[in-house]
C-alpha cells in the first residue's frame, strides 16, 4: 500500500482519506458542544435542533473533503447561500463560526497535514455565507 507523500498539499476532496469519517463527525460534534452555551450562535440554533443540524454538517464536510455522498443522497444539492438565508450570518457570526470550528479541529485530533486545508476551507464558506452586514 502507498501512502501520500507529507508534502502533499491536500484539496478540499482529498481530505476524507486522510482525516476520515470518525474524525470529521468527532471535529463536527466538538462544533456543536460549544454551540449552545455561545452568546451570538447559541440563539441561532434551538436546542432540539442541534443533533439534526450536527448531522447536516457532518454529513456535508464527509461529502465535500471526497468521502461518501450521504448528504446528497438525503438533501440534493447543498444550496448552502439559499439553506443560511433565514439567518444573520453577520461578520460577527461568521467569526464565531469560525473560532468555535478551529477549537473543535484542535479539540478533535485531526492530522496535522489536514488541518490548515480544513481551516481555509472552512474560512472561505463562512466567508461566501456572509448575508447580512
Amino acid at each position: 500500500m502507498t501512502t501520500e507523500p507529507m508534502n502533499v498539499i491536500l484539496g478540499p476532496d482529498s481530505i476524507f482519506p486522510v482525516v476520515g469519517e470518525v474524525a470529521l463527525r468527532r471535529m463536527v460534534a466538538e462544533f456543536y458542544r460549544q454551540v449552545p452555551d455561545d452568546s451570538i450562535l447559541g440563539p441561532m440554533y434551538p436546542p432540539n435542533e442541534l443533533p439534526a443540524a450536527e448531522k447536516r454538517l457532518a454529513d456535508f464536510l464527509i461529502y465535500r473533503f471526497g468521502g461518501p455522498d450521504t448528504y446528497i443522497q438525503e438533501r440534493g444539492n447543498p444550496k448552502l447561500r439559499i439553506r443560511h438565508a433565514p439567518f444573520d450570518v453577520t461578520h460577527e457570526a461568521r467569526n464565531r463560526w469560525v473560532a468555535l470550528m478551529d477549537t473543535a479541529i484542535q479539540r478533535s485530533q485531526i492530522p496535522e497535514r489536514a488541518v490548515q486545508p480544513i481551516r481555509t476551507f472552512l474560512a472561505e464558506v463562512a466567508t461566501f455565507l456572509i448575508n447580512r452586514t
